[in-house]
Parts: C-alpha cells; structure tokens; sequence
C-alpha cells in the first residue's frame, strides 16, 4: 500500500518525516533495545537531516548508513556520507554509530566484501529507509541503464551492489531492493514540481528498467510512505 502525504512546503515535510522516522526508531528500541536507520544522499534530505539530528533519541542505540554512496572518500565534496556528518551526526545525534558504504577500495566491486562484512554488524533488518528519486526515475543507486541493475533488483542478491550508469557520474554501491525491502518502515521522500511530474509517471504502469523507483512502488511486500512537498 502507498500512503501519500502533501506538505505546504519544505519545512513542514521535514519535520513531519523527522518525527515519523524518530517515533519508528523509538518504537524499535523499546523492542530490541537498538535500531537502524538508512538514509539518502543529494541535497533534497538537507532539511529533513537538520530535523531528525534534534528529536529526543538514544542516539547511542541507533546505527546508521546510506541506502547508497558515490565512489569517493569523505573527504569529497559529492560524497553523501560528508552530508550526513555534517547534517545529521550533530549534537547528540553525534552519538549515532555510522556505517559507510565506501571501503577505499579502488573499485565499488572490489569493496563489496568489505561492505557487506561492515553491514553484517548493523542490527538488521533495517528499521527505516528514507529513499529519494532523481528526475530520470532512479532511487538508491538503481539507474535506469545501470550495468548491475538487474542483480541489485533481485530477490537473490545480496546485501549491496555496485553500480554503474550513464546518469550515475562516479561508480556507486547501493544497498540491494532485497534489503530495502525487508525495512520495518519504507519512506520515499521528494520535492519539487519536476519530481512530482516524475512520480506520476512512475505510478503509472511501465517498464522498471526505465523507471527504476517502480521497483518500490509496484511491489506488495511493504508499504511505503511518500512524502511530498512542492
């Protein structure tokens, strides 16, 4: 099921999906003592980071990574995990342990042993994915015309696969749909009319390799979250 929910505007969503995700964190805790979080990289969660960093968590009981990662040291300006350390591990959010995708390895494919060891010390499966999408349909690193688009999108894989597209720029390792998949709670977080044009279409019925984020809105396994803002 698909549960769709319109804000004013940017800041109204991202407080509303910052308390959504603290409340699905909270709750894990109280049932296992320890929760995981995966979060999307680009500019769009800047906002929604900022507010998560400030709810009144047990940090130090929350584990987190990216649902998927460019190619490059932290040390890069494009890199996402410098996005969350600089918008999300603030203050006692600081306290969070955080996971990253990216090995230094010279390749992602010849990181994916590492990545998945480094996953396998997460609490899983993942309490809350927060995904994105880009304006060519892609969410977490499934691109349309990625060169592992169909074994990340399989239910055989494993926990993260590299990634290579003409609409990527750098070489990705993104976790896999099986995992995100498998998340106690499913969000997918866009705003701006042009993406909004873009999810329409990708509701519609259509080819997944075109549209890869059809892959988490046509599927009857979990439910998932939109969150909107013009």
């Amino acid at each position: 099921m698909i549960e769709r929910h319109d804000f004013a505007d940017s800041e109204h969503l991202a407080v509303a999906l910052a308390e959504a995700v603290a409340a699905d964190l909270s709750n894990a805790i109280r049932e296992r003592g320890h929760a995981s979080l995966a979060v999307s990289g680009g500019s769009t969660p800047k906002r929604f980071f900022a507010a998560l960093a400030v709810q009144p968590l047990p940090w130090d009981r929350i584990s987190g990574t990216l649902v998927d990662e460019r190619w490059v040291p932290v040390t890069d300006p494009r890199s996402n995990a410098a996005l969350v350390e600089e918008h999300l591990l603030q203050g006692p959010a600081a306290k969070a342990r955080f996971l990253s995708l990216y090995t230094g390895h010279q390749t992602p494919d010849e990181g994916l042993q590492s990545a998945e060891a480094r996953l396998g010390d997460m609490p899983l499966p993942l309490d809350v994915v927060v995904l994105g999408m880009g304006n060519d349909g892609h969410t977490a690193s499934f691109f349309p015309g990625g060169d592992n688009l169909k074994s990340a999108l399989s239910d055989e894989s494993g926990l993260v696969a590299a990634m290579r597209a003409p609409g990527a720029g750098e070489p990705r390792m993104t976790l896999t749909r099986r995992v995100l998949l498998q998340a106690g709670a499913l969000y997918l977080h866009i705003e701006g009319a042009e993406k909004s044009a873009v999810l329409e279409q990708a509701m519609a019925p259509g080819a997944v390799e075109d549209m890869p984020v059809r892959a988490m809105l046509h599927q009857d396994r979990r439910d998932i979250a939109i969150y909107f803002a013009p």
